[in-house]
């Protein structure tokens, strides 16, 4: 049996500069929102691959519907994290004082359920962490031939999706100018739009939770993900594909 994980993203670790999130309510009346330079069209359009996302996310006949879960969720985690070490630099405590997404503000449930408050990059940490203990529990993700999944799983990918988007969101909301200088959006919008359509063929993650990009969503998830024109020039050589076999 096998695990195909889809890859073709290639991220690149560069440095650009500093983005800030967004003031705090303080009982005033709001200030008109800024602008979302991610929802412009000239960045919109931008991918690494014209690929119809819709197709790609669809179950495979001869694959059980468990390991393409636990391969493609494993594959979101690790590009997922690779595109937010891109800016991480910039994810400071004293820029992102909160994990905030808009006008959204996320909190950490430690392992006893209590909410915790936590700067950005403290909950991503939080985030790559748990999710990285999860993946390479092979209790949870097993690999080995005759390991069964737990009952629990979906659910439990459905949790690891929910905190991936977060990530994602908070990127586009607070990171996205950085993300433009280092030429990295249609990275990022490429991921954005295939991790999106696996989760709605899937049903893993609620609408009411990502309602908060509903607007980035409806841009670049019509007609099957595709961006509408060419792309930014990186990672022309489309989506690779590498193989993940099970141990017998």
């Amino acid at each position: 049996m096998r695990w195909i994980i889809l890859t073709g993203f290639q991220m690149l670790a560069k440095l650009g500069f500093l983005g800030k999130s967004k003031a705090k309510p303080n009982g005033k009346k709001p200030a008109a929102e800024e602008k979302k330079m991610y929802l412009e069209p000239e960045y919109t359009k931008s991918r690494i691959t014209d690929f119809e996302f819709k197709e790609l996310v669809v179950l495979p006949r001869e694959i059980d519907l468990n390991e393409w879960l636990a391969s493609n969720t494993t594959t979101f985690f690790h590009h997922v994290n690779l595109q937010y070490s891109t800016i991480s630099e910039f994810c400071t405590g004293e820029a992102c004082q909160t994990m905030a997404v808009c006008n959204t503000q996320y909190y950490w449930h430690d392992e006893r359920g209590k909410k915790v408050k936590c700067t950005a990059p403290q909950y991503v940490d939080f985030v790559m962490s748990s999710v990285q203990k999860l993946v390479t529990d092979e209790d949870v993700f097993p690999t080995k031939y005759g390991r069964e999944f737990p009952s629990s799983f979906e659910s439990l990918v459905k949790k690891i999706c929910k905190y991936l988007f977060h990530v994602l969101a908070h990127i586009y909301s607070s990171h996205f100018k950085e993300t433009l200088a280092l030429e990295l959006h249609g990275h990022l919008n490429t991921l954005y739009v295939h991790f999106i359509l696996f989760a709605r063929e899937f049903n893993l993650l609620d609408p009411k939770e990502t309602a908060v990009m509903d607007d980035l969503t409806e841009v670049l998830c019509s007609s099957g993900g595709r961006g509408g024109g060419s792309g930014d020039g990186a990672g022309s050589g489309g989506m690779g594909a590498q193989n993940h076999v099970k141990e017998r």
